[in-house]
């Protein structure tokens, strides 16, 4: 029997870790399918403190900004060296017989930017430590209206606005729908990516609409989307403040546009994401 998909907060804040809290990371799981969404600063330290840390089918990169991809270096490393025997003292480390690298998607670009990213920090007397980005993962390239596969998971690529090219992530499982916007503006594409999803987990950026060219969203603007959609949930994330009175303000927010439940992203917090909405 699969289990219902349930979505697990890594990292919620906007930019730079902060007051403890990781940048953007969220696990998205199904049964034994586990998807990563974005890896910012902190979120591999904050996988390494979950209760449970489900084995990584995969990982997705909504776009190539610091805050959302920089602890992949970290993460690949800490894969890898899970992976390694010592088979004898001053010997050379190796890696188990069987090592199976995940899957990670990222936008045009993304591969090389990586490759010179783990150039920066070379470990030469373990030069399998090097080696994140083609023993740990296995870098795929992406672009809009892509879609794929990661176990019994299907995830699409949908355009939106950033100042950097961003696609919102819309993750169909057989019991539930998630939709991920990483970082945009208002964008003709938002509510196409939420429709009847169970959960639609929305940046909440600013306090008001950015009409500019960097692209973020409002509160406001999350809950307009997720009314527009009928999504079934909304998760508001991507912080610049761990203020509670700030942050129920931007509920309060959400909650004039949106009747649904709304929830504030919370590291360590696990959420059900609703059933399909009809």
């Amino acid at each position: 029997m699969v289990g219902s998909m349930r979505m697990t907060v890594v990292g919620c804040r906007a930019g730079m870790p902060a007051d403890g809290q990781a940048s953007s990371g969220y696990l998205v799981s199904e049964g034994a399918d586990t998807v990563l969404l974005d890896c910012g600063p902190g979120v591999a330290l904050g996988l390494s403190g979950l209760p449970e840390r489900p084995a990584l089918g995969g990982v997705l990169i909504s776009h190539l900004h610091l805050d959302h991809c920089y602890d992949l270096l970290p993460l690949g490393k800490t894969l890898l060296s899970a992976a390694m025997d010592y088979p004898a003292p001053g010997a050379p480390p190796q890696l188990s017989a069987g090592i199976e690298p995940v899957p990670l998607y990222v936008p045009a670009g993304g591969a090389a930017m990586l490759r010179q990213l783990a150039a920066l920090f070379p470990v030469r007397t373990i030069p399998l430590l090097d080696r994140a980005f083609d023993l740990a993962f296995e870098v795929r390239e992406y672009g809009p209206g892509d879609r794929v596969t990661i176990g019994g998971l299907v995830a699409g690529l949908l355009e939106l606005r950033h100042s950097a090219p961003n696609c919102g992530i819309r993750v169909e499982g057989r019991t539930g729908t998630l939709a991920y916007t990483g970082d945009t503006g208002t964008a003709p594409n938002l509510v196409p990516l939420a429709s009847g999803a169970g959960m639609l987990l929305a940046e909440a950026t600013l306090d008001h609409t950015d009409p500019g060219p960097h692209g973020h969203l409002s509160a406001a603007n999350a809950g307009r989307a997720a009314a527009e959609a009928g999504a079934a949930s909304l998760v508001l994330t991507h912080f610049r403040t761990a203020d509670r009175d700030t942050l129920e303000a931007q509920r309060d927010q959400a909650a004039a546009v949106y009747p649904g439940p709304i929830h504030l992203a919370q590291p360590g917090t696990t959420l059900d994401v609703p059933g399909r909405v009809a």
